[in-house]
């Protein structure tokens, strides 16, 4: 149980609980972080006009298409031959699904911070920022929600496995806090990439999406800014048995969650008929898919090589699991491949 868990501290330290002794430069981070949670925060029911005339959502919109070069599935030839109105039903269907599971991965998050904070001590820094992080993922949970309800789609979310595991992941997550915040890592880039994939594109969005996704994605910079700089102040801290092992839990738990996040469930292909090849070939097997996966971690195989995380063993890893690729130059450097500009 400790494996993940060990730091360095002096006895009195470590009777005062984990995260006690901090960098001054991390603790500085954490309160910039603290300080935009205060000062440039969103409201979804203050900051979105739900019921303004041009965030009303229209069934039939164009622009539920799947945009070929940013959805694996939109790429599939199977979905460009099918009629233009069932084309909107299914990519409105899955964009639904989409944010439904952003909202149930949000409450995973939620509940292992929550478990983790209660073993800090008075005056912590991370403690602080947690709860401010927890109360806009609370936001995101809300704003996500109301989103699926004006889109109409009764979706489940996540897939049935995941669903099952989430409360036992959550828990475990507060006991092993590096591998709890790899994971949130692996769930928040994909959604993360995806979206700012979106806003970065031509694709045109119904208003309201396009709403939704720029707040998720102002705020989800700090989250994954946060989450890099525990795992930069903890890991140093850590033996080299368990580096090994994290360096080996990092790519496993990006393509873990990735799979859970960005793959619909099977009700998905039932309702709309798609032949198990045409799934097997949106996720992953094509070549093409599997570009839009790597994608998904230009930024955490930069972090893994920074954190001293990226051995010949988990390099290889990456490269097994499909997520190889390349490293990008600074945090959220667009992909400019043709594959993804297309």
């Amino acid at each position: 149980m400790t494996i993940l868990n060990e730091t360095v501290f002096t006895d009195s330290d470590k009777a005062r609980g984990p995260g006690t002794v901090h960098s001054v430069g991390y603790e500085q981070s954490l309160a910039m972080l603290s300080d935009g949670s205060v000062h440039r925060s969103f409201d979804p029911f203050l900051d979105i006009d739900w019921d303004a005339p041009e965030n009303r959502l229209d069934p039939q919109d164009r622009r539920w298409i799947l945009h070929p070069a940013i959805d694996p599935l939109g790429a599939t030839a199977w979905y460009q031959a099918q009629p233009e109105d069932r084309q909107i039903e299914i990519g409105r269907w899955r964009l639904a699904n989409s944010v439904r599971v952003g909202a149930a991965f949000e409450s995973v998050l939620i509940r292992g911070l929550m478990h983790y904070i209660t073993k800090l001590p008075n005056n912590s820094p991370e403690y602080r920022y947690a709860l401010h992080e927890m109360a806009e993922e609370c936001n995101h949970m809300q704003m996500f929600q109301e989103l699926v309800n004006r889109m109409g789609d009764d979706v489940p979310g996540m897939r049935p496995m995941f669903r099952r595991l989430a409360p036992w992941t959550a828990l475990a997550g507060g006991y092993f806090h590096i591998i709890l915040v790899i994971g949130i890592l692996g769930g928040e880039e994909p959604i993360d990439h995806y979206q700012k994939s979106l806003l970065r594109s031509d694709v045109e969005m119904p208003p309201l999406v396009h709403r939704v996704m720029e707040i998720h994605v102002a705020e989800e910079a700090r989250h994954i800014s946060f989450a890099g700089e525990f795992l930069r102040e903890r890991i140093p801290q850590l033996s080299k048995v368990s580096q090994k092992v994290c360096a080996l839990a990092f790519p496993l738990a990006m393509r873990w969650l990735a799979g859970e996040i960005m793959t619909p469930p099977k009700e998905f292909a039932r309702r709309f008929d798609i032949p198990d090849e045409v799934m097997r070939e949106a996720f992953w097997r094509s070549e093409h898919s599997r570009t839009i996966l790597a994608s998904y971690f230009d930024d955490m195989r930069t972090l893994a090589t920074e954190l001293g995380l990226m051995t010949p063993t988990a390099r290889l890893l990456w490269r097994r699991l499909g997520i190889d690729g390349r490293r990008s130059r600074y945090r959220s450097e667009p992909d400019r491949t043709p594959a993804m500009s297309a």
